[in-house]
């Protein structure tokens, strides 16, 4: 169950680092509201790894959970920022995937 909670963690790292873009984007109320999902994405994110990081090894779990919030923030960056998907970019993503995995992996 932990897992699942730090995978979700993990997503709303993503949701606040996709704040802070779409807040860059905008001005006045709307840059306010971005804001506002920020703070409130990171809230959740932390609250959740504080929870998972109960019974999993706090080295794992933070690892993890960069990793997610690193591997989904570049793929909105593609996908919804048009950040650039050279072949070097893909490859250091899969390899951060494989490396989360193992973590998971090894970890009891």
């Amino acid at each position: 169950m932990n897992w699942i909670i730090l995978i979700i963690a993990g997503l709303f790292e993503v949701a606040f680092a996709s704040c802070l873009g779409k807040a860059k984007e905008t001005t006045g109320t709307e840059a306010t509201r971005w804001y506002i999902g920020f703070l409130l994405s990171l809230s959740i994110s932390m609250a959740l790894l504080i929870r998972a990081t109960q019974s999993l090894p706090i080295g794992t779990a933070y690892a993890v959970w960069t990793g997610i919030g690193a591997v989904g923030t570049v793929l909105m960056g593609i996908f919804v920022f048009k950040d650039p998907a050279s072949f070097w970019r893909i490859f250091f993503i899969i390899t951060l995937i494989g490396s989360i995995i193992g973590l998971k992996a090894v970890s009891h």
